[in-house]
């Protein structure tokens, strides 16, 4: 019991931020949201994925990556990639000059599905290569990087411009992987249709407890010797160096780390959403999973998730109300936390959060709120006459 409390709930604020997050997703969300906004917040929590990496990576680790998209995207082309074969059956496929085939592949003059594309008619295959692939291409990265100790702005850097080669791969080998318009009209998984509306009532419940066992897995290694040694890497990496660690393997393990934990996300955002596209690969979505750890705070494994639920609800309401200028309203929203609350929602949580808990506690709030509520009441009685 004590393991669990300590180690994977974090105590008795982290289980109370934990309880608070699972009822609003578990409970108030479903309820109140009809199921059109629901989707929108399940696919939102498919970027929480990469923000929880980046807490890992960035809050914990020093390394700050501006490439979690290529992750996020290799895991959801792995996902769209099974979808898409599944949907291209002989059958469905009939009309066209080569059945059995996805149809883009077809309009480009293939005649055959690519070597690389046939591991991923399997499902068990499939949900490997979300894994497998983010794992080996983040440790050729990493080895190749932290072995000749390049870091700070300079992985930054590198990261940011995979994240460009990969776009420009994917856009260009269009007769491969779809091109600009990605990989689309993705309809069942195993012949159950992920389209309708009990299969995306299903698919946020499954994402979201994916989310969660994901934030459990870092809090145990974050709370472990090793995440002790990450935070004294970040501070003092010779020092550890001169302890004997080698702070190479130790960032490479973590960059790994953090590419599956967005990979994961990937994959479920294509369930979701049922398609998976470049856009999702490039600069801008990495770009937007540091703003959203940042805005939630990067250290902390709850906030993030919140921070990541805001961006993208501010994102919506503003592109839907204001279309001209929802941009410039997202960057000032930026600006703003991180002028006035660098340490983001969790930061200003830990300022405040444990004097409005002690106020509540002692039931002061309660009375102030109770004599304000009597004094307005009092104010807009009508006076008696003698």
């Amino acid at each position: 019991m004590n393991f669990i409390y300590d180690r994977l709930l974090g105590g008795k604020n982290g289980m109370i931020g934990i309880a608070i997050l699972a009822a609003l997703i578990f409970i108030v969300l479903p309820i109140g949201l009809d199921l059109f906004r629901l989707n929108m917040v399940g696919k939102y929590l498919t970027y929480a994925f990469a923000a929880v990496s980046l807490v890992l990576l960035w809050g914990y680790g020093g390394i700050l990556s501006l490439g979690q998209g290529i992750f996020f995207g290799l895991g959801g082309y792995s996902m769209a990639m099974f979808l898409k074969l599944e949907a291209s059956s002989p059958e469905n496929t009939a009309i066209q000059s080569t059945p059995g085939i996805p149809d883009f592949m077809d309009w480009n003059q293939l005649t055959e599905l690519p070597w690389f594309w046939q591991p991923f008619d399997n499902f068990g295959i499939t949900l490997i290569a979300v894994i497998l692939v983010p794992t080996v291409f983040a440790f050729i990265i990493g080895y190749s990087m932290f072995k000749r100790r390049v870091g700070g702005v300079y992985f930054a850097i590198i990261t940011q411009i995979i994240a460009v080669i990969l776009t420009v791969l994917i856009v260009g080998q269009q007769g491969y992987t779809g091109g600009i318009n990605g990989i689309t009209d993705l309809r069942t998984l195993h012949g159950w249709d992920i389209r309708t509306d009990s299969a995306k009532y299903i698919l946020y419940f499954i994402n979201a407890i994916l989310l969660f066992a994901v934030i459990f897995l870092s809090r145990y290694i974050l709370t472990s010797k090793f995440g002790r040694l990450l935070l004294a890497m970040k501070d003092k990496e010779d020092r550890v160096r001169f302890s004997g660690y080698d702070v190479s393997n130790f960032k490479i393990f973590v960059f790994v780390l953090s590419a599956v934990i967005s990979s994961i996300g990937g994959a479920m955002f294509t369930l979701q959403v049922g398609f998976m596209s470049p856009s999702f690969v490039g600069i801008v979505p990495s770009i937007e999973m540091v703003i959203f750890a940042a805005v939630g705070g990067r250290m902390s494994l709850i906030g993030v998730v919140y921070g990541t639920l805001l961006v993208n609800y501010g994102k919506t309401v503003f592109s839907e109300t204001l279309p001209e200028v929802w941009l410039f309203l997202m960057g000032g929203l930026f600006i703003a936390v991180v002028m006035f609350f660098p340490n983001g929602l969790a930061g200003l949580w830990e300022k405040h959060g444990n004097k409005l808990t002690a106020c509540i506690k002692n039931r002061q709030c309660v009375i102030a709120v109770k004599a304000f509520i009597e004094n307005k009441r009092a104010k807009k009685a009508p006076a008696t006459s003698e």
